[in-house]
């Protein structure tokens, strides 16, 4: 059986270690260590879930069911999927890797029993510049609980089989023994405003602009199209803010204390057409989307959190991944160079004498 670790703290991993801690993981650790503001976490290394998948699977059923579908026959890819997920989801944890996420757990939440945490998928093939696996798999936010964590990271490695991201990586050709599932636990943000912020204008590719869209409460709002977010473009060279868009946003998500995770909340009539950040949060933000660009080279699509309750700064950064849109359009040549008459004639010279 495979050696493993059963966590690996943000602090010591980094972006060359995506193998081990998936793309978000090792983007979080990248970010903790170059001195950007993360919410604390460990990660559930890829070796665990090797290790937990030879455990129930020790023929290798499941990669070789997954390697003999068909992606454009979506029934099958459907069936498959189900039969592969509860199988994932009803398999006990090994007794050591359940008892080091409960260590960690425990250490992540300095005491307090119950604190919240993101459970968060963080697939080897995701948030790469050649192809983006976002939003395929699964996460879970304002976990609770030893008990909670340990459950949610079992849903985490079936998301891997959801019926998107096989039939995702099945038409990109992906090798399925190279793909494998770590998962991000990390501490929750109280988060009163959330969005996302490309540091290169999604719509237009301009490298100049930055573009931000914020809603009220947590970000899961926005990435789930329940609201319409406000919408600020601002110049990296001036800082100016170019264009404010600032939509009626009538409700948030926030934490369920009661059944946990989060829930709908209608926002206060005083809040629906009022900006969800001001300008001095869009100052701070631009300035940590230059930094992060710097430090990766490459325009990035970057999440984050502003808390009320966080001492001075109040702005966290929830993940950056490369910007693929247009670094994609980037990368193909503009067009084939035409061929001459002269060309023609070697050609056919060649031709002859073969």
């Amino acid at each position: 059986m495979k050696k493993m670790q059963p966590v690996l703290w943000f602090a010591d991993i980094g972006l060359g270690d995506r193998l081990s801690v998936g793309g978000k993981g090792a983007s979080l650790g990248e970010l903790t260590r170059a001195g950007i503001r993360v919410p604390p976490g460990f990660v559930v290394p890829t070796s665990a879930f090797e290790v937990s998948l030879e455990s129930l699977d020790a023929s290798g059923e499941i990669r070789r069911t997954v390697a003999a579908l068909n992606h454009d026959d979506v029934s099958s890819v459907a069936a498959a999927a189900e039969k592969i997920r509860a199988r994932i989801r009803s398999a006990p944890l090994p007794g050591d890797l359940e008892a080091g996420i409960a260590r960690a757990y425990g250490e992540l939440c300095r005491g307090q029993a119950d604190a919240p945490v993101a459970v968060r998928s963080s697939a080897t093939s995701e948030d790469s510049e050649e192809a983006s696996f976002a939003g395929l798999q699964d996460t879970y936010l304002w976990v609770r609980g030893e008990r909670g964590v340990l459950d949610h990271v079992r849903q985490c490695w079936a998301s891997l089989y959801n019926t998107e991201s096989l039939t995702y990586r099945l038409r990109l050709g992906l090798p399925e023994e190279n793909i494998a599932m770590a998962v991000v636990v990390q501490r929750m943000v109280p988060a009163s405003a959330s969005g996302v912020m490309f540091t290169r204008s999604p719509t237009t590719g301009d490298r100049s602009t930055i573009v931000i869209e914020a809603c009220w409460g947590l970000g899961s709002c926005l990435v789930s199209g329940e609201v319409t977010p406000d919408r600020f473009i601002v110049s990296k060279v001036t800082g100016d803010i170019s264009a404010k868009t600032i939509s009626s946003k009538t409700l948030r998500h926030v934490p369920d204390p009661v059944r946990g995770g989060v829930r709908d909340e209608p926002v206060p009539d005083e809040l629906q057409a009022a900006a969800s950040v001001s300008d001095d949060i869009i100052a701070e933000l631009v300035a940590v989307g230059k930094t992060i660009e710097r430090h990766y080279g490459r325009p990035q699509d970057i999440e984050w959190a502003v808390s009320d309750d966080a001492p001075g700064t109040n702005i966290f950064i929830l993940q950056s991944r490369p910007e693929t849109v247009w670094a994609a359009r980037d990368a193909q040549p503009i067009a084939k160079p035409a061929a001459s008459a002269l060309e023609h004639v070697f050609a056919a010279l060649g031709h002859r004498k073969s």
